[in-house]
């Protein structure tokens, strides 16, 4: 089937770039002797799931219980949710999940181990988790220089039951501000990457220190993410500790926030939006609109540090060269509003791709997305 005749708006993943993607963070993950964990609320897709760990993957990452049920029901059998897992409701449907497969979750509270505790002791299995720290990113988590909160959070977890504390984990999201100062995007990954590294190194070497039992042991769990901070993660040894697990997400597809950042070049970007022109528009009192069929129900509002709108344009998708006289200025619900001297020089009926700005979110507002190669389609993935 040709992309052609494909109805738009809809989800192109280039087969070629997916594949250099997967093997590119696996070989990083092996260089670095880490396990690789790769979060999948990006695709949300059990079958490049299933490709993920053929590649090497150790298990996978979810956000939510209901991705974790999605993909055990799949055949996941190692399921990790960064997510501080909140709600007796919740924990009675990971309870039941457990039954199929390893799960864990993260705590970043007494309040919250103890809701684990009340319902995964009753069931006399213990779920796994993970203690999370905040290196800097403002969200979940117990700060990273305050260890001594740490240790009394681990001692506290220790002491429930149906709890079993496997870790450490957290999520760099400052990577996703940018250079600070005179920084190029490049120092500033490695300045990112750096503290996620060096910061949990300290707290793991507290715990140690502090006695904490599980924080010397080989099979304690440092677990770090965000595919920027991948981008320059260099893996080392502080107190006789070192990262031992990474979970990437958006390195798959990688997206216009990756570029901008310098974690990937427009290249690698998996993942495009095949769209279609319903209407132009000479403005003499302003810049020449196109309109196209892809709007923020698909291409998502989100900005972030270098971004120009909502997306980039190409001219030509098999080079991933960008189209120099448009730019996707504004989004209604199902309208993308191209502005730039380009825009009239489209008809209606005219198809473009854009790289959306956050590949994550525009995948969760679809169906399915189709792999392609040459213009060609060659499989159909459903958004599980």
């Amino acid at each position: 089937m040709s992309v052609d005749s494909l109805s738009t708006p809809c989800l192109l993943v280039e087969r070629d770039r997916l594949q250099h993607n997967l093997t590119q963070m696996q070989e990083r993950a092996c260089v670095n002797e880490v396990a690789l964990r790769p979060h999948i609320k990006t695709h949300k897709s059990v079958p490049l799931a299933r490709r993920q760990r053929t590649e090497g993957a150790i298990g996978v990452t979810a956000a939510t219980v209901k991705e974790a049920a999605t993909f055990v029901k799949a055949g996941a059998d190692d399921v990790r949710i960064a997510f501080p897992v909140t709600g007796p409701d919740k924990h009675e449907q990971l309870a039941v999940l457990q039954q199929s497969a390893r799960l864990s979750c993260t705590v970043d509270s007494a309040v919250g181990a103890e809701q684990v505790s009340a319902v995964h002791a009753a069931r006399g299995r213990p779920l796994d988790v993970l203690l999370e720290v905040d290196v800097g990113h403002g969200r979940c988590g117990v700060r990273w220089d305050e260890p001594e909160a740490a240790v009394r959070l681990a001692r506290r977890i220790l002491d429930l039951p149906g709890v079993r504390l496997t870790g450490i984990l957290t999520h760099a999201g400052q990577a996703y501000d940018g250079p600070s100062g005179s920084e190029s995007e490049a120092e500033a990954l490695r300045r990112a990457a750096r503290h996620e590294r060096d910061r949990m190194l300290r707290v793991a070497a507290h715990l140690a220190d502090a006695n904490v039992p599980g924080g010397e042991s080989e099979t304690f769990e440092i677990s770090i993410g965000s595919t920027p901070t991948m981008a320059a993660f260099q893996n080392a040894e502080h107190d006789g500790v070192r990262i031992t697990e990474i979970r990437p997400g958006n390195y798959v597809m990688h997206d216009a926030m990756q570029v901008a950042l310098g974690a990937a070049t427009l290249d690698e970007c998996a993942l495009t939006v095949l769209t279609t022109v319903v209407s132009t528009k000479e403005r003499p009192d302003g810049p020449d609109r196109a309109f196209v069929d892809a709007g923020k129900k698909v291409l998502t509002t989100d900005t972030g540090y270098g971004t120009d709108g909502y997306g980039i344009v190409l001219r030509d998708a098999s080079s991933m060269t960008p189209h120099p006289d448009l730019r996707v200025a504004h989004l209604s619900e199902e309208h993308g509003w191209l502005e730039g001297p380009g825009a009239t020089r489209l008809s209606v009926g005219d198809r473009l791709r854009i790289v959306p700005n956050h590949a994550c979110v525009t995948v969760a507002t679809q169906p399915r997305f189709y792999v392609v190669e040459n213009e060609r389609v060659v499989d159909t993935w459903g958004v599980s």
